[in-house]
C-alpha cells in the first residue's frame, strides 16, 4: 500500500424496521470490495452501524447460538406512511453517537461507499447518508447494494447520494473510484472469474462471530417471488477448492467454526459443486458447523448428499418449500414437484439429522392467498416431522408477481419501497391484524 493511495470508507448502514436479527447477515459484498480496494493499494475503513459487538457500547453483545444474535435496538418514529401498524419502529445498530466518533477518528476519506439491502430499510440508508454529508460535505457519497439496484430510480431522488451504481459493479466501481480520486491502478482480479476475487475483509469486523459464504452468484429457476434472476443473470460458481480454501482460512486463522452459506442455488449441480466442496472440507478435518438460512433447494437433495451435509457438520437445514399444495405451483415456481419434500426430509432423517435441525420455509402473505392452504400446508409439514417456518413475502420490483401484489395491495407499491416491509403483510386488502398474524405464527411454532 502507497503512503499517498487514498482513504476510502465504507460503511454497511443502520436497519429500520419493526423487527431485526442477525441471522448470520454480513455484507458480503461491501466487504468484498474492501478487500478489491486493498489489493488495489488503497487505503481502506469500515464503518459497521450493525456492530453487535462494538467495543463502546455499554454492554456490548455476546454470540448467542451458532453466532447469532440480537442488534441493539432503539425505539424511533414510524414513517407517517406505516402510521396504521400497531407496532414499534426501532433502529437497529450502533447509536449514531459511535458511527459520528468513527467518522471522526477516521483518516479524511476521499470517497464513502454505503451499501443498502432490503429495499424497504432504505430510510436507515438515507439517515446514516445525512450524517456522511454532514460531516463530510465536500466528500462524494456512493451508494450500491440490493435497494440501489432494485429501486434505483428511488434511490437516485431521495438517497442523498452523489452517485448510485446498481448490480454487480465490482470492475465499474474501481474506475469510478479512481476518475473520484484521480489514482490509477491496474486490475488485479478477472470480475468474471470468482476464483480471483479476495475473501471478505470479514478481519475489518471487531469481532467474527461467523462467516458468510457465497460460493457462488445466480439460479438457474425463475421464482416468481425471487429477485435473484434481476441482481445476478447468470448462474456463476466458484471451484470447489477455492470455497475450501476460504473456509480453512477463517477457520485456522480467525478460529471460525460457524459459517453460513447464503447462495442461491447452492445444490445445484451438486456433483460437481457442494459435493467436492464438502468432501474437501473432510479431507481437510476442519471440524466447523453450516448454516443454511437462504434455504437449500430440495429436488437435488439426495440421499448421498444429505449423507455428505451430516458428515460435514450441517447444523441448520433450511428447506425452501414455500407452499405444500402442488395444482397451480407453476405460476409461483417450478422447484420441487409432488413427493419430492417428503423424500428430501426422509434422506435427511436418514443420515441422522432430527426435526429439530431442519425447518421448511413456508410463504406467508403472497397476492391472492388462501389462507386455508396456507394452515393446511404448516400443518403437512409439521406431519412430516420438521419444522414449518413462515417466511413474510415481500412485494419486490423486476419479478413476476410484481404486477399482481401491486394490484393486491392495500398501499400504493409504486411510489415508496416503505411499502415492501413484510412485516406489515403489504398484499392483504385488510388492514393488518395482529390476530391473524399470530394464529398463523403459534400453529406453526405448537
Amino acid at each position: 500500500m502507497q503512503k499517498d493511495a487514498p482513504h476510502i470508507l465504507l460503511i454497511n448502514p443502520w436497519i429500520h424496521d419493526f423487527a431485526a436479527y442477525d441471522f448470520w447477515a454480513r455484507p458480503i459484498g461491501l466487504l468484498t470490495i474492501a478487500s478489491i480496494l486493498r489489493i488495489h493499494g488503497y487505503q481502506v475503513r469500515y464503518i459497521d452501524c450493525l456492530d453487535r459487538f462494538h467495543p463502546e457500547l455499554p454492554h456490548p453483545g455476546k454470540a448467542g447460538r451458532f453466532g447469532k444474535g440480537h442488534y441493539l435496538k432503539t425505539r424511533i418514529p414510524k414513517p407517517e406512511k406505516l402510521s396504521d401498524i400497531p407496532r414499534n419502529y426501532c433502529r437497529y445498530g450502533i447509536p449514531e453517537r459511535l458511527v459520528r466518533k468513527a467518522i471522526n477518528d477516521s483518516p479524511r476519506p476521499e470517497v464513502v461507499l454505503v451499501t443498502s439491502l432490503m429495499t424497504y430499510w432504505y430510510p436507515g440508508v438515507i439517515a446514516l447518508i445525512e450524517v456522511v454529508r454532514e460531516m463530510l460535505p465536500k466528500v462524494p457519497v456512493v451508494l450500491g447494494g440490493i435497494y440501489a439496484s432494485i429501486c434505483y430510480d428511488h434511490a437516485l431522488r431521495h438517497s442523498g447520494a452523489h452517485m448510485v451504481l446498481s448490480g454487480q459493479c465490482e470492475a465499474s466501481l474501481l474506475e469510478h473510484i479512481g476518475q473520484l480520486t484521480g489514482y490509477a491502478s491496474t486490475c488485479r482480479f478477472s470480475p468474471d472469474e470468482l476464483d480471483t476475487y479476495p475473501y471478505p475483509a470479514f478481519d475489518m469486523q471487531s469481532s467474527i462471530p461467523y462467516v458468510s459464504i457465497l460460493t457462488g452468484h445466480g439460479c438457474p429457476f425463475r421464482c416468481a417471488y425471487c429477485a435473484s434472476g434481476f441482481l445476478s443473470p447468470t448462474l456463476r460458481h466458484r471451484s470447489p477448492q477455492h470455497v475450501v480454501e476460504e473456509i480453512a482460512y477463517w477457520h485456522e486463522k480467525y478460529s471460525v467454526s460457524d459459517f453460513a452459506f447464503y447462495d442461491d442455488a447452492l445444490l445445484i449441480d451438486a456433483d460437481s459443486h457442494i459435493v467436492p466442496i464438502l468432501e474437501g472440507v473432510l479431507t481437510r478435518g476442519l471440524e466447523v458447523r453450516f448454516h443454511t438460512p437462504n434455504a437449500l433447494h430440495i429436488r437435488p437433495l439426495s440421499r448421498e448428499v444429505a449423507q455428505l451435509l451430516f458428515r460435514a457438520g450441517f447444523k441448520t437445514i433450511r428447506l425452501g418449500l414455500e407452499t405444500a399444495f402442488f395444482d397451480d405451483r407453476n405460476a409461483m415456481d417450478s422447484k420441487v414437484g409432488p413427493g419430492e419434500f417428503q423424500q428430501a426430509v426422509d434422506h435427511l432423517r436418514e443420515a441422522g439429522f432430527n426435526g429439530e435441525d431442519i425447518g421448511a420455509y413456508l410463504l406467508y402473505g403472497l397476492p391472492g392467498e388462501d389462507l386455508a392452504k396456507l394452515e393446511a400446508s404448516i400443518k403437512m409439514v409439521k406431519t412430516s416431522g420438521v419444522r414449518p417456518i413462515l417466511a413474510q413475502y415481500s412485494p419486490i420490483p423486476h419479478t413476476a408477481l410484481w404486477s399482481a401484489a401491486v394490484r393486491a395491495s392495500r398501499y400504493d407499491l409504486d411510489t415508496d419501497p416503505i411499502f415492501h416491509n413484510n412485516s406489515i403483510f403489504p398484499c392483504q386488502k385488510e388492514p393488518f391484524s395482529w390476530e391473524r398474524v399470530g394464529y398463523f405464527k403459534r400453529l406453526a411454532q405448537g
